[in-house]
C-alpha cells in the first residue's frame, strides 16, 4: 500500500531547479509516462522516436504493464531502460524527470496533473482534460500558479490539414457558422455482467481507484471498460466525443461556457453493467449559434452525404456526386458518410471533417470549394505532432505556443460534463457565472465529486 505522508514534501511548491532550468539545444527532455494501458502504449511508441524526448520513467499500478512497457521501450530505444514506478508520486519526486505524459483513466487526470505541476514537472495529459467541471478549473489555477506547461492530448489541434480547414472556415469559407455538430457513432458492444473478484496479482487496486470510491475489484471496472462507469469515466461523449466537441468549439472560435445546455438519451438495447448512456443527443446554446453533439453506440448509419440535385445520394462525405471511382466495382462497400467526425453549417454552405479529410461546399448546388487530405508518412500522425508541440513549449516556456493548453481544453471537457449533468438530472441547464447553474442545486452538486476519497483529494 502506498504511503502518501512520505511524499508530501514535493506537493507544496515547484522546486527551484525545475522552475529555473534553461534547456540546451541538444538536451533531451526526460519524460515519464504515467499509465501504460492502451493509450499509454501509444505514448510509449511515440516519445522515443521524437528527437527532443527521452523516456526516463514508466509508471503504472500494474506490474505486468510496467514489464511489457519496459520490453517495448528496449526494442524501440536500442536497449535503453527507464526507471519503473508503481506510484506516480514517486515519479513526480524524481529530479531526473522533467515532464510527465499522463495516460491514466479520466478520474486521475486532474490530480495527477496538479501533483506533477506542484512538483515542477510540465504535463502532457490525455483527454478529456478533467473528470468534472471543478477539476478543470482547479487545473487551470495550478498551472498558472506554478507556470508549468500543460498540454491536453487533443491531437487534432496539431494536424496540418485540420489547421488549414479551421483557418479557412474562420475566414468565412462557408459564411457565418451557425451550427457545429460533432458525431460519435462508434460501435460499442455490450460489456455484459461480471461478479466482483479478487484483485489480480501485481495490481495496486487502491491506487487505481485513487479519488474514486473504494469498491471491490471487478474486471469490468478495470481495463478500458472503466469508461462506462460514473466513478471513473464519462461515457463516450468524454471518451471519443471530446475530440469532436473540441473541433466544434475550434470552428466557432473557441467560445467558453454556453448560455444553456440540454442532453437526452439512454442506455438502450443492452442489459449489462454499463452505467453511462450509449445513445445521447446534446445541444449547447451560444446565442445565435449552437453546438450539437450526438453519441450512437448501437448499429446506425452516418450523416453528411451530399445530395444530388436530382435527389440521388453522393459518394463519401465530402465527395462530389458522380460515378464511382475507377477500380471501385462496389461503391456500396465504401463508407459514404461521417460516423466519427464533424459537420459545420454556415449561411453560405456547409463542410464535413473526419480523419480522412475535409470538404467544404457552397451554395444551393453544394459546389465543392475546398478539400484537404491528411499528410502521410513517418512523423505525420497527430499524436506525435502534438507531442512535438508540447516539447517545443517546454523549451520556450511560453504557454501561448501550446496548441491546446489546459486553459482552453477544460472548456471542451466541460461541455461533455454539462451534457452528462443534464442527462443525469433529466432537465435543461441554464448557466450563470462561475460556472454555476441558475437556481439548480441538484445540478450544482455534480460540478464536483462528492466526496473525494482521502488522500486523493482535488
Amino acid at each position: 500500500m502506498s504511503n502518501p505522508t512520505s511524499r508530501r514534501f514535493f506537493l507544496g511548491a515547484v522546486t527551484a531547479a525545475a522552475a529555473t532550468r534553461v534547456w540546451g539545444a541538444n538536451d533531451k527532455i526526460n519524460v515519464a509516462i504515467i499509465g501504460l494501458g492502451g493509450r499509454g502504449t501509444n505514448h510509449l511508441n511515440a516519445y522515443p522516436r521524437l528527437p527532443d524526448a527521452r523516456v526516463a520513467g514508466l509508471c503504472d499500478i500494474d506490474q505486468a504493464a510496467r514489464e511489457r512497457a519496459q520490453a517495448t521501450l528496449q526494442k524501440i530505444a536500442s536497449g535503453e531502460k527507464a526507471k519503473e514506478f508503481e506510484d506516480m508520486r514517486e515519479a513526480f519526486a524524481d529530479p531526473g524527470i522533467d515532464a510527465v505524459s499522463i495516460a491514466t483513466p479520466n478520474h486521475w487526470h486532474a490530480l495527477a496533473t496538479i501533483w506533477a505541476c506542484k512538483a515542477g514537472k510540465d504535463v502532457y495529459s490525455e483527454k478529456p482534460a478533467c473528470y468534472n467541471i471543478y477539476e478543470g478549473l482547479r487545473m487551470v489555477q495550478v498551472a498558472n500558479e506554478t507556470k508549468r506547461m500543460v498540454q491536453i492530448g487533443s491531437q487534432h489541434r496539431s494536424m496540418p490539414f485540420k489547421i488549414r480547414a479551421m483557418q479557412a472556415m474562420q475566414g468565412g469559407l462557408i459564411g457565418k457558422i451557425y451550427m457545429a455538430k460533432g458525431l460519435c457513432f462508434k460501435r460499442r458492444q455490450s460489456i455484459g455482467h461480471k461478479e466482483d473478484s479478487p484483485v489480480p496479482p501485481g495490481v495496486n487496486w487502491d491506487l487505481f481507484l485513487g479519488p474514486a470510491p473504494l469498491r471491490p475489484f471487478n474486471e469490468l471496472r478495470f481495463k478500458y471498460n472503466w469508461h462506462w462507469f460514473w466513478d471513473t469515466g464519462n461515457g463516450d461523449i468524454g471518451n471519443q466525443g471530446v475530440h469532436e466537441i473540441g473541433l466544434c468549439r475550434w470552428a466557432l472560435g473557441d467560445p467558453e461556457w454556453p448560455k444553456s445546455a440540454f442532453a437526452s438519451g439512454g442506455k438502450y438495447v443492452y442489459d449489462d453493467d454499463q452505467e453511462t448512456p450509449n445513445t445521447l443527443l446534446a445541444s449547447y446554446d451560444y446565442g445565435g449559434r449552437e453546438i450539437v453533439f450526438e453519441v450512437r453506440g448501437i448499429l446506425t448509419g452516418g450523416e453528411g452525404t451530399p445530395v444530388r440535385r436530382g435527389g440521388g445520394r453522393g459518394g463519401r462525405a465530402g465527395t462530389p456526386a458522380g460515378p464511382p471511382a475507377a477500380g471501385n466495382a462496389n461503391p456500396a462497400s465504401t463508407p459514404n458518410n461521417v460516423t466519427i467526425g464533424n459537420l459545420f453549417y454556415g449561411n453560405e454552405g456547409w463542410a464535413s471533417m473526419d480523419d480522412m479529410g475535409f470538404q467544404a461546399y457552397k451554395g444551393e448546388s453544394s459546389e465543392l470549394v475546398m478539400e484537404e487530405r491528411p499528410e502521410r508518412g513517418p512523423g505525420s500522425d497527430g499524436t506525435s505532432l502534438h507531442m512535438e508541440n508540447f516539447l517545443a513549449a517546454c523549451r520556450s516556456r511560453n504557454v501561448k505556443d501550446l496548441h491546446d493548453p489546459i486553459s482552453n481544453a477544460h472548456f471542451s471537457a466541460g461541455l461533455c460534463h454539462l451534457a452528462n449533468v443534464s442527462y443525469r438530472t433529466g432537465h435543461k441547464l441554464n448557466l450563470g457565472p462561475g460556472p454555476r447553474f441558475t437556481g439548480d442545486a441538484e445540478a450544482d452538486k455534480l460540478i464536483t465529486r462528492q466526496p473525494y476519497r482521502k488522500p486523493y483529494v482535488v
